[in-house]
């Protein structure tokens, strides 16, 4: 009897420490930022997007008009237990170039230089405000042509 008591408090134990474990902190990178000692091997008004592209890699994001700009960002979370996800940093370099593909200026930005952007909502009217569904059927009962269905007269 004194076996079974053993492996009940093992097993209790054991459930235990992995329940707590869900409990830790973890920190989460997402994303990639050179560091300061690949940006200063930069030389701004020498290099190109290709000398760029070897020293620091493909950038996250690129400019919308005409590729004048690369972006690298990188955001660090911090996750504990249950509760949302926790942004505890994020670097955005931007690298832009000049119209020969020269490496115009290196910008550096932290979280504590972003801004929080309102994002538009655009969504469509879908006409049927008030309509219910059988509503909607009936509805276009009359509208139907199966000539137009099938390819042929329009017109009927």
């Amino acid at each position: 009897m004194g076996g079974t008591s053993r492996i009940i408090g093992a097993v209790c134990a054991g459930l235990v420490v992995l329940s707590l474990s869900g409990c830790a902190q973890r920190y989460r990178t997402h994303g990639y930022a050179p560091t300061q000692a690949e940006l200063d091997s930069i030389e701004v008004g020498l290099d190109t997007r290709d000398t760029v592209r070897v020293i620091i890699g493909d950038p996250v994001v690129t400019g919308v008009v005409a590729d004048q700009a690369w972006f690298y960002v990188k955001s660090e979370f911090l996750d504990y237990a249950w509760r949302a996800p926790q942004e505890t940093g994020r670097t955005v370099v931007g690298i832009l170039f000049d119209e020969r593909g020269r490496v115009a200026n290196i910008e550096t930005y932290g979280i504590e230089d972003g801004q929080v952007v309102a994002l538009s909502r655009r969504v469509s009217d879908s006409g049927t405000t008030g309509v219910g569904l059988l509503q909607q059927i009936i509805g276009n009962v009359g509208n139907f042509n199966p000539l137009g269905a099938l390819g042929g007269d329009e017109g009927i």
